[in-house]
């Protein structure tokens, strides 16, 4: 499935991490300080969900990015393909992930980011709201052959609402990008 990649990219990311611009210059969103990071690796991935529940309803989606911090939170951000609602994304946040082997990766989640053209916004980008859950998501592929065969994610938030998600890839190679910071390149004139 085609779309315009790089406006989802920014959309996934302003829900998967605090900041990202597809500049790769970071754009600060106010979160707490022990949760304020970086992207530092975004892969994104073409196929489509065969199973998307978010809270027991049933969707379809554009697309999923893994999305990992500079301090270790990783984010599989799957942006709602829901007409009414273009900034529609949700994504499965853990720590400590592990690869199985060579074609596999497992990541525990501890919480869900909802978001939704409701959503407060900082600096114009919405700020998703979190629930704490437990769950897993299973990735098999590798992004460094820039190959992933499908995704598949669980979870339970702590109001007891289940989220699902089965991706399987179309094959198109998995778009990889390295994120570095820099300075900012804008001057504030009125320092």
């Amino acid at each position: 499935m085609r779309f315009c990649r790089p406006a989802l990219a920014v959309s996934i990311i302003a829900l998967a991490s605090p900041c990202f611009a597809e500049t790769s210059k970071p754009i600060p969103v106010n979160n707490p300080p022990a949760q304020n990071a970086f992207i530092d690796l975004l892969a994104l991935m073409s196929g489509h969900c065969k199973t998307l529940k978010v809270a027991g309803r049933t969707f379809t989606c554009k697309t999923v990015a893994y999305a990992h911090g500079d301090r270790g939170r990783v984010n599989f951000a799957v942006a709602v393909d829901n007409p009414s609602d273009d900034s529609h994304v949700v994504s499965f946040s853990g720590e400590n992930g592990k690869r199985a082997d060579d074609n596999s990766y497992e990541l525990p989640i501890d919480r869900m980011l909802l978001n939704s053209k409701d959503r407060p916004k900082v600096d114009g980008l919405p700020v998703p709201a979190e629930q704490t859950s437990t769950g897993v998501c299973r990735q098999t592929g590798n992004f460094a052959a820039r190959k992933v065969n499908d995704v598949t994610c669980s979870a339970t938030d702590n109001q007891g609402r289940k989220y699902e998600l089965l991706f399987v890839s179309d094959g198109t190679p998995v778009s990889v990008r390295r994120i570095r910071q820099s300075a900012p390149s804008i001057q504030d004139p009125f320092k």
